[in-house]
């Protein structure tokens, strides 16, 4: 098999102050199911503020977004193959996450791989960028 899974692990980065980038083979879904992205690289909302859910739009720029990219991760696991990254959309919610993938900070210095992952996108979780429910609280909205 050429190459490590290393090199076709599919990841995601967290943006300091901004976006998520999502790399690989990745495939985004509405609430529905409804297959809304297929591709390489997409930059995912994390703020909360887009126009344009689930995609980034650069609203964090305006809004005051802020986190520091760093993480950590009690749910690490071993990643399961190299195949797809299906992001579903979770209505007023997080996104969530299937397929083998790599979080990692830009800078680096945080770093986990999971085959799951529910992810903040309302941009309150005190666990960004892991979803830890707050959207229930703030009023978060978006199909």
């Amino acid at each position: 098999m050429p190459g490590s899974s290393e090199e076709t692990l599919n990841s995601i980065m967290v943006r300091i102050d901004g976006p998520l980038i999502a790399r690989g083979n990745i495939e985004i879904l509405d609430t529905t199911g409804k297959v809304i992205y297929q591709g390489g690289d997409i930059a995912l909302c994390r703020c909360g503020a887009s126009k344009n859910k689930p995609f980034c739009d650069g609203s964090h720029k305006d809004n005051g977004f802020v986190d520091d990219g760093q993480f950590s991760d009690q749910k690490a696991e071993a990643p399961e193959g190299t195949g797809k990254l299906v992001i579903q959309c979770r209505a007023n919610a997080m996104l969530l996450a299937k397929g083998p993938m790599k979080i990692h900070s830009r800078d680096g210095n945080s770093e986990t791989t999971r085959n799951k992952a529910a992810l903040c996108r309302c941009g309150v979780s005190e666990n960004k960028p892991f979803c830890d429910a707050k959207h229930k609280q703030c009023g978060f909205s978006a199909e």
